[in-house]
């Protein structure tokens, strides 16, 4: 069976791409007019056998019948504004996810704030910055790591959880977890998102349990478990994997308050993890937001060798601002500050900028 996919690409910006969207040369991207694009890479995949070509999208009348239907269909969701479903959350601005580990094991910061003072502290401090998603987390997902029973995720959560919407009611909670146990009792303490590594398929139960509080969730892919990801991880085309494994979870989701991360690091190689950041914007085409966690990632390590440090802000900094490049919307990361710092910047300089 043939399938193709169209992925938005040659992007302008701020008033270039004004300019070029008024003229009808280039259209915007998830209904963002300081982003624009006037090409798309149009993907056929028939077996194993994957052929594509990039054309302006005037010449979209000129493709095959069947292809032409389906690039006009995902034209149609590349273009269309997204839906404001988070809580002072606008997907026209990028967000930025602060991560809170409370556990004592993950792979970056595990045991640093899983004392209830700091976790608080460090909440304010992230919000103070320009988070305006924090994600809470009692169980490490890193490499390797093993399953924490769901009493003991709650109770590493519990406190932080139950107090978050009496101090920061502006603030969008997720809570990234894998079991359906942890996330009830989170949407009942007021949590706006759920965030579930495993794309909500470790336990069967997850969505059916969910249905009934009409919950915003993040679709996140990983090949095996946290325990096993990292061991030879192969895909037959990992862009094209991926795309049809968000499809397949999107039809699962009935509220479609959805936002698509591909899970760089959980289950890819280095090779997988550029592919993905360098051509993310084929999950466009899918019509939701796009929500990416690069920060402190082991990728970074591989590419800067000796220039590699602890906390990888350069490499984080970095991979941010080019998915910002690409229109994703949401970036997970542990320096909230850095992050912002960077984005201000970035976007500042591409506003102003004009061939």
């Amino acid at each position: 069976m043939k399938k193709y996919y169209t992925r938005a690409c040659n992007f302008y910006y701020g008033i270039n791409a004004r300019l070029l969207i008024k003229k009808r040369l280039a259209l915007p991207l998830c209904g963002n007019t300081n982003i624009a694009f006037d090409k798309v890479e149009v993907i056929t995949r028939k077996n194993n056998k994957v052929l594509s070509k990039t054309i302006n999208i005037k010449k979209i009348e000129n493709l095959s019948a069947s292809s032409k239907k389906k690039v006009k269909k995902d034209l149609k969701k590349i273009v269309l504004k997204r839906k404001n479903f988070l809580k002072n959350v606008n997907f026209l601005e990028p967000s930025i996810m602060g991560i809170l580990n409370l556990t004592p094991d993950s792979f970056s910061d595990g045991g640093k704030f899983n004392k209830q003072q700091k976790a608080k502290n460090h909440i304010l401090h992230m919000i103070k910055a320009g988070a305006n998603i924090i994600d809470v987390g009692g169980e490490s997902t890193r490499p390797g790591s093993k399953t924490v029973l769901a009493n003991m995720e709650w109770k590493r959560i519990e406190n932080i959880v139950k107090n978050f919407k009496k101090k920061h009611k502006k603030t969008c909670l997720s809570i990234d977890t894998r079991k359906s146990e942890v996330m009830v009792k989170a949407i009942k303490h007021g949590a706006d998102l759920i965030n579930d590594v495993s794309g909500f398929n470790y336990e069967n139960q997850s969505l059916s349990r969910l249905k009934k509080y009409n919950i915003a969730k993040a679709l996140h892919h990983m090949q095996g478990t946290p325990n096993t990801m990292q061991k030879n991880p192969k895909y037959k085309n990992v862009l094209l994997d991926i795309y049809d494994f968000f499809e397949k979870g999107i039809k699962r989701i009935d509220n479609k308050k959805i936002i698509l991360d591909p899970g760089i690091g959980f289950g890819k190689n280095l090779k997988h993890n550029l592919t993905l950041i360098s051509k993310i914007s084929l999950f466009h085409s899918l019509g939701f937001p796009i929500l990416i966690g690069t920060s402190r990632k082991k990728f970074i390590s591989q590419i800067s060798g000796v220039n590699d440090s602890k906390e990888r802000i350069g490499g984080t900094v970095a991979s941010v601002l080019f998915l910002l490049s690409q229109g994703a919307q949401v970036f997970r990361v542990h320096n909230v500050n850095e992050v912002k710092q960077g984005i201000l910047v970035f976007r500042k300089i591409l506003s102003n900028f004009k061939n």
